[in-house]
């Protein structure tokens, strides 16, 4: 595997991650019975803790990826052989 396609790997496990990781532990303004006024969503997280959740999220990926790329390393999982070149 090329640095190129781990990189792309990894990106779409983190994204994947992140999707997975976002809802955990959101507590709503309807949840908390704060009133949000006028044109504030009542679904909207009070406290989203975007940074704790993508250090989550990064670390996570690290760990799948690692055991994806420890996999393919040592030919358990073998991948067919793909051309190299476009042309």
């Amino acid at each position: 595997m090329s640095w190129f396609t781990g990189v792309a790997i990894y990106f779409t496990i983190w994204w994947t991650v992140l999707f997975a990781v976002l809802p955990i532990g959101v507590v709503s303004h309807a949840e908390a019975g704060i009133d949000k006024g006028d044109g504030g969503d009542p679904g909207a997280p009070v406290d989203p803790k975007i940074k704790k959740k993508f250090i989550t999220t990064t670390w996570i990926s690290a760990i799948v990826f690692s055991v994806l790329w420890l996999l393919l390393h040592f030919r358990v999982i073998p991948l067919p052989n793909l051309p190299s070149g476009l042309g």
